[in-house]
């Protein structure tokens, strides 16, 4: 703890807690993508929707006692594809959660959606039952592209969800797209902005693709672009989303002034969230003890299902000597860096504590000091997982 905090707890004053968020996991896809390791597993025709919804529920009220009296600020229902849900399902589960949990007035809650007609179907009952921003998975609008990434969505797909959701009345819908994609050129990639862009969205999440273990690419690696071309891609991507008024505020993160994801920033912001579904990671402060606690869920859908059963399959809380580099880790990604006094409140370690390699990366010209905000330089973001490494330990 730093002073301020060991002084709260000699007064019996509880740490300042940060926001509370939810992160929501259904599993189920139609069809597991090439690329992808997250926890997804495909569907059969039915899904165990009330009985998903329920055990998610018991699983709440076990881990009511992380909230410690705070509104839920955002809720992110992510996957897996949540919009193979009916709508009727993720109205039952927000009002359940509503009467366990305070939602902040504003709170934003985000679904994220595949493109096709099926879900885009869903799109008016969603809204209706509390979803206030859509998370569109488009990845590419090139049919060839699609179909090399086994999307089960066209690109007329893409663009007509992005509409549909606009006409039943979304003002705050993010396309997921990648880039650095098999045999891409640059100008392939900047068509592929433009498209989204074209439609109107306030947020682009754009991100190059990444071959991870544990993934069809990985065995069965795809020929990717060269480095000159990737960072030809980057910079004219950075441009065109410039010339449409997206701004940068993350390292994959675009956005109109004031449409940026809160739940994305509660993570980089080092923020606390509680974790529902099979999966689900989660992270929470304890104001009695000071300790910051990680945890995750049992991952396979059937375990989860059991009724009366553990549903948290690991937790630990985070070492001391750990807490600058977890901090770090996330808010070095925003453009805007982060203030000596959110590292303060939200480690509860004193800034003079990663002195010596802030100091030395400063004078690198690896992160920049304005005051007593820190960011990295664009140099840093360059090689943004060797200056985070510096704060190891």
């Amino acid at each position: 703890m730093d002073n301020a905090q060991q002084d709260n707890t000699r007064s019996g004053q509880r740490p300042t807690l940060p926001p509370l968020s939810l992160y929501i996991h259904i599993p189920w896809c139609v069809r597991k993508c090439p690329y992808c390791d997250f926890n997804s597993h495909e569907s059969s025709d039915s899904l165990p929707e009330e009985a998903y919804i329920d055990a998610m529920l018991e699983d709440l009220r076990h881990d009511l006692h992380f909230v410690q009296g705070r509104e839920i600020s955002t809720i992110f229902l992510g996957g897996g594809t949540p919009s193979l849900f009916s709508e009727k399902a993720i109205s039952r589960l927000l009002n359940a959660l509503k009467t366990e949990l305070s939602f902040r007035n504003d709170c934003e809650i985000t679904l994220e959606a595949n493109p096709g007609t099926f879900e885009q179907n869903k799109f008016a009952g969603f809204l209706a039952a509390g979803v206030n921003r859509l998370s569109i998975g488009v990845q590419s609008f090139d049919q060839h592209q699609l179909t090399a990434l086994g999307r089960i969505h066209s690109s007329q797909d893409a663009l007509t969800a992005i509409r549909s959701a606009q006409d039943v009345g979304y003002t705050r819908i993010n396309a997921d797209l990648m880039h650095g994609l098999p045999g891409q050129t640059a100008a392939q990639a900047e068509a592929d902005i433009r498209s989204a862009l074209d439609c109107g969205i306030s947020h682009l999440s754009w991100y190059q693709l990444t071959i991870e273990a544990n993934t069809h690419f990985h065995k069965y690696p795809p020929l990717l672009p060269v480095e000159d071309t990737l960072a030809d891609i980057q910079r004219r991507g950075q441009r065109v989303l410039s010339e449409y008024g997206l701004q940068q505020y993350e390292v994959s993160a675009y956005a109109r002034q004031g449409q940026e994801s809160r739940h994305n920033l509660n993570y980089w912001q080092f923020g606390d969230y509680l974790a529902l579904g099979a999966g689900a990671h989660g992270k929470i402060s304890l104001a009695d003890s000071g300790k910051i606690v990680r945890y995750n869920k049992t991952r396979l859908p059937a375990h989860y299902l059991e009724r009366n059963a553990s549903r948290t399959a690991q937790s630990s809380a985070i070492a001391t000597s750990e807490l600058a580099f977890e901090f770090l880790l996330n808010a070095l990604r925003l453009n805007a860096g982060f203030s000596k006094k959110l590292f303060e409140i939200r480690t509860g370690q004193s800034l003079a504590s990663i002195e010596a390699p802030l100091q030395a990366a400063i004078d690198e010209e690896l992160i920049e000091r304005s005051g007593e905000q820190f960011r990295c330089s664009a140099r840093g973001q360059l090689f943004l997982d060797d200056v985070v490494a510096r704060f190891l330990g």
